[in-house]
């Protein structure tokens, strides 16, 4: 997918780019590459990859979840890597306000120098494990109405890390890569304990490679009880699983 079709792909979503959005997806491109030569971000690195399975794949949850289109959201971005989703989204929909925690600092160092490069504002990088970032006596627990994560881990353990941070009355969206069913049976429980309801499961495939695609929404429709997330790797270790 070169630059031209990510354009035409999206422009059959509704969304059409303007020239600066244009630009601004062209130097995130060449810095990524350029910085992912001593920092390891990613290892998609052709331009026609980049655009596809890291800009297009970001902007999905915008095409099942309206409000990101024109709402003034808060948006938390778990794990967010090189700004996977968040980032494409924000460059889109330049009223959201984004948050990105990662536990990594270069990656952290390297999205603050991007978000100067590309002009961005009301964006904030916070170098932290996500389960201290949500726990119980974070001002951020609780604080966001959309949180984001992709495919970093399976929907048991995203749960864990992710619902703490979500508003009640706000939504927690996963971007996965493989076949959601199973993770979503064993972690039904461990939602519920959390305080969300699944809300959608939307499979779709990429234009082009026709790779598989699932976007996962959970609705938090109550307070995450004070003991969770668990310390830092537990969620990880002993999931919330059926």
């Amino acid at each position: 997918m070169n630059p031209e079709e990510f354009r035409a792909a999206l422009a059959k979503q509704g969304i059409e780019l303007t020239a600066t959005q244009e630009q601004q997806f062209a130097d995130y491109f060449h810095y990524l590459v350029a910085t992912n030569e001593h920092v390891n971000l990613t290892t998609i690195t052709a331009e026609p990859e980049v655009y596809l399975k890291h800009f297009y794949d970001s902007l999905t949850p915008a095409f099942y979840v309206p409000g990101i289109r024109t709402e003034p959201l808060t948006i938390c971005d778990v794990g967010a890597g090189a700004g996977f989703p968040s980032l494409p989204l924000k460059i889109v929909f330049p009223q959201l306000k984004v948050a990105i925690v990662d536990s990594l600092n270069k990656r952290i160092t390297f999205l603050n120098d991007l978000a100067a490069k590309l002009d961005l504002t009301g964006v904030a990088f916070h170098h932290a494990r996500a389960e201290e970032f949500g726990g119980k006596r974070s001002e951020h627990r609780e604080a966001y109405d959309l949180v984001l994560a992709r495919a970093v881990a399976r929907m048991s353990v995203l749960s864990e890390l992710c619902l703490p941070l979500v508003k009640v009355g706000g939504q927690f969206v996963a971007l996965k890569a493989a076949q959601t069913a199973n993770e979503l049976a064993v972690s039904q429980t461990g939602i519920v304990t959390l305080g969300g309801q699944l809300s959608a499961d939307e499979a779709f495939n990429l234009p082009v490679s026709n790779d598989p695609r699932h976007i996962v929404v959970i609705d938090k429709v109550k307070h995450t009880p004070k003991k969770y997330p668990r310390k830092a790797g537990t969620p990880n270790r002993e999931p919330l699983e059926d």
